[in-house]
């Protein structure tokens, strides 16, 4: 909050922005760790000394106004000046050590200034109610920082405290941290997931909510990942634990949204940088205000002239901006991690407002990457030779096409041991089996190296897994993707937001354009290697295109790399993922795609609005104060009250939904 006015450094984390307000004796080494004991300085008893003042000063306004009894000098003084120190000290202190560092233009400064020149023209009573009212804004504010950061907590540290494992076949309960690799673990029904593993049991059902935002329960069979924070819905399940606590997909997540708070928009930016030269050009505004009349007003009387800047001064604190701000993108960030969207930072949030155009790779981002096997065409070789060359080669990438040949030949490949594997970017596979060399990928490996194969291949719809035995065309096995469900309802509401969507693939241009076409895609261009994805990008960022690329994080690095905003599609599955791209969506679904540029127009709308809301209000006033219409009364009553309605305005965002 206000130390975003007055600190240099602006990449400080928002955790530190709501304390001086609120710890006296504690310099900024201090505040972090004072940040992590604020659980209860929301609470009523830990401001006595505020509600007391407050309390006194209703009780002397009382018996002036209502009873039209005022304590002569020097007791309405003393009486008032107990009051203000009750109500002030936090800020005074605070003003005091940034003086001392000579940091003067920062609000602490500000207010002290003000309060302390309306005791000394006998304006005792409003002296009080700045400072009192002024500290009441601040416990509103940081009560609102604090309730903002505790949600995303509570929301994304799900990591149960302990977990039951099995040593020497008798069952233990121990803290996760404690457990090692390949170490079996028990989950009973109910019970959350400590750590990231495979499951032993032959089926369980789990609750992914807590992790990807979706309700729906996801069915794992003996073998299959299960990560820390899912819920196991069936009986007691077993798990071989295959990450460390520290390094379970879970805790990257935590770790990225915790420096997502440390990664500010450029409108946070701005406006630390405005509040930094906004508050010396008021404070020599109001020093105007109070001297310049002598040269120009006949009848100047200092008193009534140094009031009006006291009004001036009270009324630029900045604190209703540097609050509320960094409060809506953290409210951004919450409201998309509860829709399984992790952004990196709030930055990102204002990247995804100005992407107009979504390119998307195709498998696994728009398709559901589950291929079949369709067709095995041989030429000269029996059907299982070919089946069992082909899952030889392919057992040595991750690729989903990969996967669905070695599933389909099963037995067939045997222990068929492959030597010299090389993967070639954008063609496939090459390497040597039973001192035979062996090549298999798609028609561009066997154009590469100069083996003829049939035509019509070239003309298949189906993606096709090309064979050649040393130097000679062995046929070909076709696989086929389905189309995730949601993937047209994505690109319509694309297209309904005035959003260009290219599909980029490595695939063939058939396939590629029969996805396109059932979709509804704008263009859509395949036969890609990875430098040809880069440069479609290149050339629409050189049309002026503001570019969001969809992928796995990466295959496609360097496409993520030269977007605008780099989105990882799936990534719990991931590490690289997490690592590459500036926003993960956690499940499979294209439908997210939209729900991101959503949250990041929600929130960049409600920033909007407090910045106008803001700084109307505060030249109004400003402009009443300098003429001598606004009090100090209005003017506390004016920027405290801007300030929670700010804040009331960002608060807003942590409700909403995103439709699905």
């Amino acid at each position: 909050m206000a130390k975003e006015c007055c600190n240099t450094d602006e990449q400080q984390p928002l955790k530190q922005t709501a304390n001086d307000s609120i710890a006296p004796g504690h310099d900024h080494q201090e505040e972090e760790a004072h940040d992590h004991e604020q659980g209860d300085s929301d609470s009523w008893q830990s401001h006595w000394p505020l509600l007391s003042s407050l309390a006194i000063l209703l009780v002397m306004l009382v018996l002036e106004y209502g009873f039209s009894y005022k304590p002569g000098f020097p007791f309405d003084l003393i009486i008032y000046a107990a009051a203000y120190l009750l109500a002030g000290y936090n800020v005074l202190n605070l003003a005091f050590r940034k003086a001392k560092r000579l940091d003067f233009f920062n609000e602490f400064f500000l207010m002290s200034v003000a309060t302390i020149g309306a005791f000394c023209i006998g304006s005792y009573s409003e002296g009080v109610a700045v400072m009192v009212f002024y500290s009441i804004g601040e416990w509103f504010q940081d009560t609102a920082v604090n309730k903002a950061k505790r949600s995303i907590k509570a929301l994304l540290d799900i990591r149960p405290d302990e977990v039951t494992v099995l040593r020497n076949g008798v069952a233990s309960v121990i803290h996760p941290t404690k457990i090692q690799k390949d170490e079996i673990i028990q989950v009973k029904a109910g019970e959350k997931v400590a750590l990231d593993g495979e499951l032993q049991s032959d089926k369980a059902t789990f609750n992914t909510a807590a992790l990807t935002g979706e309700s729906k329960p996801d069915t794992k069979r003996k073998g299959e990942q299960v990560l820390a924070g899912m819920i196991n819905l069936d009986t007691v399940s077993e798990i071989k634990v295959k990450a460390l606590f520290k390094d379970s997909k879970l805790s990257k997540i935590l770790e990225m949204v915790q420096d997502a708070t440390a990664r500010k928009s450029q409108t946070q930016l701005f406006i630390s940088r405005f509040a930094r030269i906004y508050t010396p050009i008021v404070f020599a505004l109001a020093v105007a205000v109070c001297l310049i009349p002598y040269f120009f007003v006949d009848a100047y009387d200092f008193n009534v002239w140094f009031y009006r800047a006291l009004v001036f001064l009270v009324i630029s604190c900045p604190c209703a901006l540097v609050v509320s701000i960094p409060l809506g993108y953290f409210g951004g960030i919450g409201l998309a991690s509860r829709n399984g969207i992790l952004f990196k930072g709030s930055n990102f949030l204002d990247v995804i407002t100005k992407v107009n155009a979504v390119v998307m790779d195709k498998t696994g981002t728009l398709t559901k990457g589950v291929f079949k096997v369709q067709e095995v065409v041989t030429n000269g070789v029996e059907k299982d030779e070919l089946l069992k060359i082909t899952a030889a080669i392919e057992s040595n990438s991750t690729h989903p096409i990969a996967k669905a040949v070695v599933e389909y030949a099963g037995v067939a490949a045997g222990n068929t041991r492959v030597e010299n594997v090389e993967e070639i970017a954008g063609h496939g596979l090459k390497g040597m089996i039973d001192n035979k060399n062996v090549l298999a990928g798609n028609t561009k490996l066997l154009k590469k190296f100069n083996i003829p194969y049939p035509v019509e291949l070239d003309k298949l719809v189906d993606t096709v897994v090309v064979v050649a035995v040393e130097d000679t065309y062995r046929g070909y096995i076709t696989i086929a993707d389905e189309i995730k469900e949601d993937a047209k309802n994505t690109i319509e509401e694309l297209h309904q937001l005035g959003i260009l969507t290219v599909m980029l693939s490595g695939d063939k241009q058939a396939v590629v354009s029969k996805v396109a076409d059932e979709l509804g895609i704008d263009n859509a261009y395949g036969d890609l290697l990875p430098e040809n994805k880069v440069e479609q990008v290149q050339s629409l960022k050189n049309k002026g295109k503001h570019i969001a690329f969809v992928g796995d994080g990466v295959n496609d690095a360097p496409v993520v790399a030269l977007a605008d905003a780099g989105i990882a599609m799936g990534g719990l599955g991931s590490d690289a993922t997490i690592e590459t791209a500036d926003i993960v969506i956690q499940n499979d679904q294209p439908s997210k795609i939209v729900a991101a540029i959503k949250a990041g127009k929600i929130t960049r709308s409600i920033v909007w609005q407090n910045i106008t809301l803001a700084m109307t209000v505060k030249v109004i006033v400003l402009i009443l104060g300098a003429g001598g219409v606004a009090s100090l009364w209005e003017a506390v009553i004016a920027d405290v009250g801007v300030a929670l309605l700010a804040i009331l305005n960002a608060v807003r965002v942590q409700q909403m939904k995103l439709a699905k």
